[in-house]
């Protein structure tokens, strides 16, 4: 009589046989094996996450887990991981990825596509799950979110913009009557500049590439009028010349300071506004074209590095680090917002946390940034573009600017 496999290793089995497909080099690795992992992620700041490392190490004496620190900022990050994979080098097992990497890591064969029923993945916010697919398979578990808001002065402003125009009128009112600038955001020409821009074109109904990245969808005319809702702010003078050299930081310090009295940023702001300003703070969701606009999602999924020789211990500490109870330390300990949807109702943590049923609807209405292998080389192009626009704000620029971002996004595409 022949027994069933156990429900774990057929499932690694399962896996296995489908690393091949869309892969390159290591990604045809058997899943298998168990023993001592690290754990490669940016540097922890909050130091929450030692605590929930020690919990597991207690539990799993002979598959212990060692946190690899890397540098904070998000392209060094990626560099150390990318150099480590290319070398095919078994040193990192869990790969902490921001989720914009997904499409990059699956596509080198980095990273090895997981089983979704080992995850709850049903009990996830929807996108966020969406950015740890790439060509129908699940390369990482969500661990973190994120999404932009809108930060705005409850002692100025009596009813929050849910509209471009809305928000104009305020900012351009208050700038005129009070020592407060109206409006920033992230205008550097950085990642947090692609976000902004892909945030403003969402919410003007426009979108970058299609959905499995094989094509550029960039409207001129949506394009053009994204631009120049930050343009003409720049014009009119309410939004500050300055904040031109702002990233979330500067903008954070900016508002909290009350230099500003509206602000898009991260929720991670929240925490520090509310110590400064007290109940003179609030958020709500980014407005857009004609009503409550979309953000871009941020966060970090994770996943298993197709050269470990260690990836049944990985796939079992992902689904314990992902946890329900650890995502709620993930949000009281660590401030990061959390992937399990049930979270954000909480009564207890709402209290806590005031904007989490604004930034789960946020959340929800957000979406990815363009899925693509090339996304660096993407979101280059986009942060120059809107740079050059605004460091000359004519009313021709937004134009000129739609249209060279187009040839140019078009020339990536078509040579990857």
């Amino acid at each position: 009589m022949i027994r069933p496999l156990p429900l774990m290793l057929a499932v690694l089995l399962a896996t296995a046989g489908c690393a091949a497909a869309g892969d390159k080099g290591g990604g045809e690795s058997a899943t298998g094996g168990t023993g001592p992992i690290t754990f490669a992620t940016g540097r922890d700041t909050t130091a929450y996450l030692q605590p929930l490392l020690d919990r597991w190490n207690q539990a799993h004496p002979a598959e212990k887990v060692t946190l690899l620190e890397l540098p904070e900022a998000a392209d060094e990050q990626r560099a150390q991981m990318v150099a480590n994979l290319q070398a095919q080098s078994s040193r990192y097992d869990v790969l902490g990825l921001d989720v914009v990497w997904t499409a990059e890591f699956a596509e080198n064969g980095w990273i090895i596509p997981l089983e979704r029923g080992l995850f709850p993945l049903d009990r996830f916010l929807p996108p966020v799950v969406e950015t740890a697919v790439y060509k129908n398979k699940l390369w990482a578990v969500p661990y973190t979110s994120n999404a932009g808001l809108l930060y705005y002065r409850t002692d100025l402003v009596k009813k929050p913009p849910r509209t471009w125009a809305e928000l104009r009128d305020q900012a351009r009112k208050i700038t005129e009557k009070h020592d407060v600038k109206g409006y920033a955001g992230q205008f550097l020409a950085y990642e947090g500049l692609t976000v902004n821009f892909s945030e403003a074109l969402q919410s003007a109904g426009g979108q970058i590439l299609n959905r499995d990245g094989t094509g550029v969808t960039l409207d001129p005319a949506k394009a053009e009028t994204a631009l120049d809702f930050l343009l003409q702010g720049l014009r009119e003078g309410w939004i500050p010349k300055e904040s031109l050299s702002y990233k979330e930081e500067e903008t954070r310090l900016a508002f909290q300071e009350g230099r500003l009295a509206f602000a898009r940023n991260w929720p991670h702001a929240y925490g520090p506004a509310r110590v400064e300003l007290g109940d003179k703070i609030a958020v709500t969701r980014l407005p857009g074209l004609n009503g409550p606009g979309s953000s871009t999602l941020g966060g970090a999924n994770l996943a298993v590095s197709a050269f470990s020789r260690h990836q049944q211990t990985a796939q079992e500490f992902i689904r314990y680090f992902t946890s329900l109870e650890n995502e709620r330390r993930v949000l009281t300990e660590g401030s990061f917002p959390p992937v399990w949807t049930e979270l954000y109702d909480d009564p207890d943590l709402i209290r806590r946390f005031p904007y989490l049923p604004v930034l789960k609807e946020s959340i929800l209405a957000a979406k990815a940034r363009p899925v693509s292998a090339n996304y660096n080389q993407l979101s280059l192009v986009i942060a120059s573009s809107v740079a050059k626009a605004l460091g000359t704000p004519t009313p021709e620029s937004a134009a000129d600017a739609a249209v060279s971002m187009k040839s140019e996004l078009d020339e990536i595409i078509r040579t990857q």
